[in-house]
């Protein structure tokens, strides 16, 4: 029997991993958890100057910024605006890290991207704020706009896929009594582009007459959702209906839902279908709908109930003590939506139904889900 022996290694054979070109993809497709580069910084003082480099954490954020993790929410309350961390340890962001003097923007319009979107009172200027770099940009509102008491006015920041850092895009929306109007701003060239507009179709109101805000619709203050290429709103008013704001077509377009939630005594918001369409999430004291719309083979759209939860078995409530649950807000990447009862304030995902309870306790807020790629600290 013969001895197998080792051949020896050619002094000038290298491993993969000697390359650093290799090596950085390799660490370029880590999970996106706070703690994945720290954790990997660690291995080795080659691997820590390769995590380190500027260039490296660019990409890093850049290639993950389609599927972030839910970091937590900008909670806004009557003391300020304060940051409350979702994740568990060795990812939880501390609260204190995120912190932001909005001064003159009081007023969050959510989160997209990585970036958080600000409007002053009344709606003159925005501000764009990068929480994880600090940075900040100011616009003012589109050129011959001007703020009324009949017209209220949203927004959206959004980036696109190959976008960098550097550049981003703002979606500004206004609607009143009969017509919505849009338009968009390119901080790569400083400009607001056209200003859009399509009628908001209203149903005639027996107590317009008597109550005048009930014969418009309005933008809801609801952080926009964003589907494909399209933002997605809710109006408010007589009727249940929702803004699209087509931003590769620069169109405006009014969607019905199936149901009215004046009638029904609900709330709903906007959310993804899990086909990745436009879905949207309806609750009636402790039911939870989830509808989605389907576009048929003959262009047709249509809606469709999904699943109905009954969340109080789904969160083990008591119904004489949470009373009734109002829902907070929206992470659109994750597919989580905020709820609140009487109680406590918990996190759903709407496919798996995983829920998480964030506080025993809850005063009156508006929550900011914020998605991001958190790097500081590399």
């Amino acid at each position: 029997m013969s001895n197998l022996r080792r051949r020896p290694c050619s002094p000038s054979a290298s491993l993969p991993l000697d390359d650093d070109d290799l090596l950085s993809e390799i660490l370029l497709r880590l999970p996106p958890h706070p703690s994945s580069l720290p954790r990997a910084s660690l291995v080795s003082k080659r691997w820590r100057l390769l995590i380190s480099d500027p260039r490296f954490v660019r990409r890093f954020r850049i290639h993950h910024r389609r599927h972030p993790p839910l970091l937590g929410c900008f909670v806004r309350t009557a003391s300020g605006l304060s940051f409350e961390p979702t994740m568990s340890a060795p990812n939880r962001v501390p609260s204190g890290l995120l912190r932001f003097d909005s001064g003159d923007f009081s007023r969050p319009l959510g989160c997209r991207h990585g970036l958080a979107l600000f409007s002053g009172h009344p709606p003159q200027r925005f501000l764009v704020w990068d929480p994880v770099t600090g940075d900040q940009h100011r616009l003012p509102v589109p050129p011959g706009f001007h703020p009324g008491t009949d017209l209220e006015v949203n927004g959206a920041v959004i980036r696109a896929a190959g976008e960098g850092d550097a550049h981003f895009r703002v979606a500004f929306v206004a609607a009143g009594k009969a017509l919505a109007l849009a338009c968009v701003y390119s901080s790569e060239t400083g400009l607001w582009g056209d200003i859009i507009s399509t009628p908001v179709a209203v149903k005639t109101n027996p107590l317009a007459r008597r109550f005048p805000a009930l014969g418009r619709h309005i933008v809801s203050p609801e952080h926009a959702v964003l589907v494909g290429d399209s933002l997605y709103w809710q109006l408010t008013g007589w009727e249940s209906r929702i803004l699209e704001f087509d931003l590769e077509n620069q169109s405006l377009a009014v969607i019905r839902v199936p149901l009215d939630v004046w009638y029904d005594g609900g709330t709903f918001t906007i959310t993804r279908a899990a086909g990745g369409g436009l879905g949207f999430l309806f609750l009636s004291e402790f039911t939870a709908q989830v509808w989605e719309r389907n576009i048929g083979c003959d262009g047709v759209a249509s809606w469709a109930l999904v699943t109905t939860t009954d969340l109080d078995k789904l969160l083990s409530l008591v119904p004489k003590l949470h009373y009734n649950i109002e829902i907070l807000g929206f992470a659109e990447e994750n597919n989580v939506v905020f709820l609140m009862t009487a109680r406590s304030v918990f996190s759903v995902q709407l496919h798996s139904l995983q829920f998480k309870r964030l506080s025993e306790f809850n005063v009156t807020a508006e929550y900011y889900p914020f998605e991001s790629v958190y790097t500081a600290g590399i």
